[in-house]
């Protein structure tokens, strides 16, 4: 079996290593070995554990109840996401009720069709947390958990696109309430998705919190052609194009066009990608850093202006 170094672990997880440390401190778990060298090593079955301990953060289980547990009871765990919801938490401060509740009611609204009452719910939501936030805090979980109904055959495909459409429509108004940008705000990022994948809920999202932090995005939509990404980046002076991935893709394809757009486009301008199918097991593309979570982004984002806009 496959040994994964803990920069392979943050990689295909999404959990920084600061926290893998911090889990193996207070929790017990992982428990990787130690190379020669002193760094920490991780078998496959503690990856594919971790993996699995993510997917129920994202759905918004807390660590203390889930980092220990064993793999067969996370699975477990994993199948009910969706149609129980986690051990209620101590909700915070500022919020009105637990994001919990009201994504419980979104989804049963959903499942019902009340489609109007998933937009309210989910407009109050944004409302209340403000659009960094509702992002990050309520719909990326809200967002695994109607995709893994779907998996499940719990919820059928038009009623996961339906949802899907409801998000796009709300983001978008989101973004035009915005300041609009100025050409000299930077860095300015270039969204869309390569032929043969046709999702791009994941690319807004990442626009929803770039364009909150001064950022001027650019967005093309979805399956746009290498030679038509690399125009449009030199037409609007692109800093950095951001792609997404979902898995619709063959690693290989996905492998190609991230080569050929690299290969094409000049040193400075950045690539980025990122999505569920940027994963630990495919052959990464060299100068191409890839996002396997949303928390990764801002990280990134501030690394490029501490390097680019850096006074000399």
């Amino acid at each position: 079996m496959p040994i994964w170094s803990i920069a392979a672990v943050e990689r295909d997880t999404g959990l920084s290593k600061e926290t893998l440390r911090m889990w193996e401190r207070r929790y017990g778990f992982p428990t990787p070995h130690r190379e020669s060298t002193g760094e920490r090593a991780y078998p496959h079955e503690q990856l594919e554990r971790l993996r699995a301990i993510k997917r129920l953060l994202d759905a918004g289980h807390r660590p203390g109840r889930v980092v220990a547990l064993p793999r067969p009871a996370l699975l477990q765990m994993l199948g009910e996401v969706g149609t129980a919801r986690p051990a209620p938490a101590q909700p915070p401060a500022h919020a009105a009720a637990p994001a919990s509740l009201a994504m419980d009611a979104c989804y049963q609204q959903l499942r019902q069709h009340d489609l109007e009452g998933v937009r309210h719910g989910m407009s109050e939501a944004l409302t209340r947390l403000g659009l960094a936030r509702f992002v990050v805090e309520w719909l990326v979980p809200m967002n695994t958990r109607v995709g893994d109904a779907w998996m499940r055959g719990e919820l059928a495909v038009f009623e996961e696109h339906a949802f899907t459409e409801l998000v796009t429509v709300l983001l978008r108004q989101a973004l035009g309430r915005l300041q609009p940008y100025r050409q000299q705000d930077r860095p300015s990022v270039l969204l869309t998705t390569l032929p043969g994948e046709p999702h791009g809920l994941g690319l807004l999202m990442v626009e929803c919190l770039l364009a909150m932090e001064g950022c001027r995005c650019v967005s093309l939509g979805v399956q746009t052609p290498v030679p038509d990404v690399v125009a449009a980046a030199q037409a609007f002076g692109i800093d950095i194009v951001a792609l997404s991935f979902t898995g619709c893709q063959k690693p290989a394809q996905v492998q190609r066009g991230l080569q050929q757009l690299r290969d094409a486009l000049p040193a400075p301008v950045q690539v980025w990608a990122g999505g569920a199918a940027m994963a630990t097991g495919r052959r990464r593309t060299p100068g191409v850093p890839a996002f396997t979570s949303l928390d990764a982004v801002l990280p990134a984002l501030k690394a490029w202006r501490d390097e680019a806009l850096a006074p000399e």
